[in-house]
């Protein structure tokens, strides 16, 4: 059935609700398979509508995952989802159904597949193109214990354009790996897929025959079936006669119908009857099912719950202010060129792809590809731009160290959704990146403590004449006003923000860097209510190159030093404060506040910023407690 809007009540759902465990769904006759079908999707779009989180990709594998679930013996069998968008009629059908409505919040399910949580999970997941190497790895396992099951990995045609997941289908020919690989292709990532990937799958539809099972596992090629899915935008090279995969040496099935779960039924069961590497190509609808998500897939990847409290924050978010940073600076410098890994919409890329086609660069999934590609660009005296994910640079890193800062090329890199991320959990989370980055010589490493410094920032890594990283948070800024010119602020070089209790000689020194400078700033004015001492606090602003005279000039005043960031401590800028004081033998009590060494489960950013003890509170009773143990008193 299709459905025009999302439910506010429970739907009546007898068949699902019989279902606590794949044994009960095998345990009914085929002809069930499309109720509880069409009653799972019903279900996804209540649960969606009160959890919120990712809709389109679930809507879209409903059919799949109930014939998976039907045809294997899980969790004998192993299903390996790849990025895990696309996994909650996966948890429903595995024991999970009244607990969906919890998902991504804190104590809640998981947003992705966690092992963790689940005997089903068999691979924990969130970034992409994984689930090939995982399922090899899996099935060589197996083979090697002389203990075989069915390996069935899960992927996205989006997810297939990075490279590692073309390295495991290589490998898995390479070693005749019973593994099942299913190609789930709906023509979309987050956005619509690109390049020649996407071509190729175009092409093999174009052809106007598939390649089909018989219940006996033999396969035979017959004409297309005449159903219609996606809209094939690309122009296909229709003249390739080679099939990519059979020609790596896949057997290959398909295309498919995603949606008919009696033919989906029909070919899974035939192919356990056949071994080594197989391919099965489907063809679904993100969104099927919800009119309004099949019409617009990229606003419906995902959604907010429906009852969801109307953000009283109108700041613009960062992504935002980088995305019209990024079309100023371009119409004062044609050498700019934005690259971004399938990141358009997030990245708040969509103005300057459509002002400057001709200067935007989405490479898809293929996080390596588009830090190289950035290298090869600044070797032809054009300045690239790089927007980026924190966590998806870690994707990357290889390539940031020997393709840009070891050349000393231009590139300046916009990195999003640094630190935590609330809900989507800690695959997502932009923990790691001062420590990952502060250790490569020539980078520039700066964080802004507003929307404001944050566009001033930009401008600043684009002028220098090297590799240079602006990390901003996920959402809103503070609502400071932006200032339209743009100007340059002096590389290495921290500011004093804040400054209380000024009658005292002595000082407790807080260096906060980026999104921690305005809950330090509160949290000193709270203490310095409180306590015969001064405060000061400073906006460090840089993490490489630290500002030294400033800390040298602190020094001279200062009775404890207090580092705040939304970073792990580990390595992270505190690391670096602490190692210049070390090295140049100033010796005075440290505090370092930031992410403890401990993945943190999914919440609101607020909760996480609590639990961390990073808010305001947090960070000014962790300096009462520093300060109490040097032996001081809060006033009475």
């Amino acid at each position: 059935m299709l459905y025009t809007e999302i439910p506010t009540q429970r739907p009546v759902t007898p068949l699902l609700d019989a279902i606590n465990h794949p044994e009960q769904l095998r345990a009914l006759e085929q002809s069930q398979l499309e109720q509880v079908a069409d009653e799972l999707r019903q279900f996804i779009l209540y649960a969606a509508g009160q959890s919120g989180g990712h809709f389109g990709a679930n809507l879209g594998v409903i059919e799949l995952t109930v014939a998976l679930h039907y045809c294997f013996n899980t969790p004998h069998d192993r299903l390996i989802w790849d990025v895990g968008h696309q996994a909650y009629p996966h948890k429903v059908l595995t024991g999970r159904r009244e607990q969906l409505t919890t998902i991504r919040a804190k104590d809640g399910l998981a947003a992705f597949p966690a092992r963790e949580e689940s005997e089903f999970d068999t691979f924990g997941v969130g970034h992409s193109s994984t689930a090939i190497s995982a399922g090899l790895g899996m099935a060589l396992a197996r083979r090697y214990q002389n203990n075989p099951c069915e390996i069935v990995s899960i992927i996205g045609d989006g997810a297939m354009t990075a490279g590692m997941a073309f390295e495991a289908l290589n490998d898995a020919v390479a070693h005749n790996a019973d593994l099942m690989v299913v190609l789930n292709d709906n023509d979309m990532s987050i956005s619509c897929s690109t390049g020649g990937f996407a071509k190729h799958l175009a092409a093999i539809w174009e052809r106007g025959e598939f390649v089909n099972v018989t219940e006996q596992g033999e396969a035979y090629v017959q004409p297309h079936p005449e159903w219609l899915y996606n809209s094939r935008l690309h122009s296909a090279a229709t003249d390739a006669a080679d099939n990519l995969f059979q020609a790596i040496g896949f057997d290959y099935f398909g295309p498919y119908d995603g949606h008919d779960v009696k033919q989906l039924v029909h070919v899974f069961n035939a192919l356990k009857k056949r071994k080594g590497p197989r391919l099965i190509h489907i063809y679904t609808k993100k969104g099927k099912g919800f009119a309004p998500a099949e019409s617009d897939q990229i606003k419906y990847h995902a959604i907010s719950k429906l009852n969801a409290v109307a953000a009283s924050n109108t700041a613009p978010k960062y992504s935002d202010v980088f995305g019209q940073w990024l079309c100023d600076e371009a119409a004062q410098d044609a050498r700019l060129l934005a690259i971004t890994p399938a990141m358009c919409e997030g990245s708040g890329m969509v103005k300057f792809a459509k002002e400057y086609p001709e200067r935007f660069f989405d490479v898809a999934i293929a996080e390596q590809h588009a830090v190289t590609l950035a290298a090869g660009m600044a070797c032809e005296g054009l300045k690239p731009v790089v927007a980026i994910y924190s966590t998806f640079l870690q994707r990357g890193y290889d390539q940031l160290v020997h393709d840009v800062a070891l050349q000393n090329l231009d590139v300046t890199f916009g990195i999003d959704r640094a630190g935590l991320v609330g809900e989507d959990g800690p695959t997502h989370a932009g923990a790691y990146d001062y420590a990952y980055m502060r250790t490569i010589p020539n980078i520039v490493i700066m964080a802004p403590k507003d929307e404001n410094e944050c566009r001033q920032m930009l401008h600043t890594a684009y002028l220098y004449p090297g590799p240079a990283a602006v990390r901003y948070p996920r959402g809103n800024g503070l609502g400071v006003e932006i200032q339209q010119k743009m100007v340059e602020i002096p590389i290495g070089q921290a500011e004093i923000v804040a400054s209380f209790n000024g009658q005292y000689d002595e000082y407790i020194s807080v260096l906060a860097f980026g999104s921690r400078v305005q809950a330090a700033v509160d949290a000193a004015e709270a203490f310095s209510m409180k306590h015969e001492i001064g405060v000061r606090v400073v906006n460090m602003r840089f993490v490489k190159p630290l500002d030294t005279q400033m800390l040298d000039d602190l020094a001279l005043s200062t009775s404890l030093f207090v580092t705040v960031e939304e970073h792990a401590v580990m390595g992270g800028a505190g690391s670096a404060v602490n190692e210049y004081l070390a090295e140049a033998q100033i010796v005075k009590p440290m505090l370092n506040l930031g992410l403890n060494d401990t993945f943190m489960a999914q919440a609101s950013h607020a909760q996480m910023l609590q639990q961390a003890g990073l808010d305001a509170q947090g960070i000014e009773k962790s300096i009462n407690q520093a300060w109490s143990s040097l032996g001081q008193s809060v006033l009475s």
